[in-house]
């Protein structure tokens, strides 16, 4: 694969990628609408070049392209700058929701020789910006790409190969209705349970009194309310359906304590114990 590569937003992630892909010997270019990203960007050695405008004459250049933006600006920026884009180029986002997203830009880019790759890095951070970003953040994580059925394979082998690049573990193909049902699940719901932990009881000074299960659990709930709301909202009718699963489930173990069925909570936790060893073996 060509080792250039120009990434479009640096934030947490993009700022993330950009590292680790200049650790691995490509060339890294980016486009942030801040000039202190860009200037701070150049100056640390995270990236070989970047620009706060917008060019056909830089755009066209590259075979590969990231895009690091939230879901909207991303419609936006293809809807304005697609006919910049090199014929033959691949290019990729890393946005947490997919099916709002990989079928409209699939319409897009209908017209275009252009091959687009849904993919979604399983890892982050509870801060953001490039000055959080790290080299690091991927190694050992899991990476979602959500082709359909008009994507090009081998542009989903370029997409695998950057995945290994960037140095995440395990590499999954879902649809982007099944990325979607999935990651209500496993993270807009958490970090749903988290928010909750936090805004349920209208006290202070809680750090005064908590263990380490609360500060576990609530890690999350330090959020960037922008990218979360707009994640939430476009995924909401998974989301909705996996928080009400939660709910019953909850409302299941309160009966059983309001009931004093202890050996059927017992076997809850049980059952919670053997399905948390399969994370246990990654950690």
């Amino acid at each position: 694969m060509n080792k250039e590569v120009l990434i479009v937003g640096l934030g947490l992630i993009g700022g993330s990628y950009a590292k680790r892909l200049k650790s691995k010997g490509y060339k890294v270019y980016a486009i942030s609408r801040s000039k202190e990203t860009i200037e701070y960007a150049i100056n640390e050695g995270i990236i070989d070049y970047g620009d706060t405008n917008v060019s056909k004459e830089f755009v066209s250049r590259f075979d590969l392209i990231v895009f690091g933006l939230y879901p909207h600006v991303l419609l936006d920026w293809l809807n304005e700058y697609k006919d910049y884009i090199k014929d033959g180029a691949v290019i990729t986002d890393v946005t947490g929701v997919k099916k709002e997203i990989v079928y409209k830009v699939d319409e897009i880019l209908k017209d275009k020789n252009v091959s687009f790759v849904g993919s979604h890095p399983m890892a982050g951070r509870e801060v953001y910006g490039i000055k959080n970003s790290k080299e690091d953040l991927f190694i050992g994580s899991n990476f979602i790409i959500t082709p359909i059925e008009s994507t090009n394979p081998r542009a989903i082998d370029v997409i695998k190969e950057l995945g290994l690049d960037l140095g995440f573990k395990n590499i999954s193909i879902l649809s982007p209705e099944e990325h979607d049902s999935m990651i209500a699940y496993l993270s807009q719901l958490t970090h749903l349970i988290a928010v909750a932990l936090m805004t349920a009881q209208d006290k202070t000074h809680l750090e005064k009194y908590t263990g380490d299960s609360f500060r576990d659990l609530t890690r999350i709930a330090n959020i960037n309310e922008d990218m979360w709301s707009e994640l939430f909202f476009l995924n909401k009718e998974e989301l909705i359906k996996q928080i009400d699963l939660f709910i019953d489930e909850l409302n299941n173990i309160k009966e059983l304590i309001k009931n004093d069925k202890i050996e059927e909570l017992k076997d809850k936790m049980r059952l919670s114990t053997e399905r948390r060893k399969h994370f246990n073996k990654g950690e």
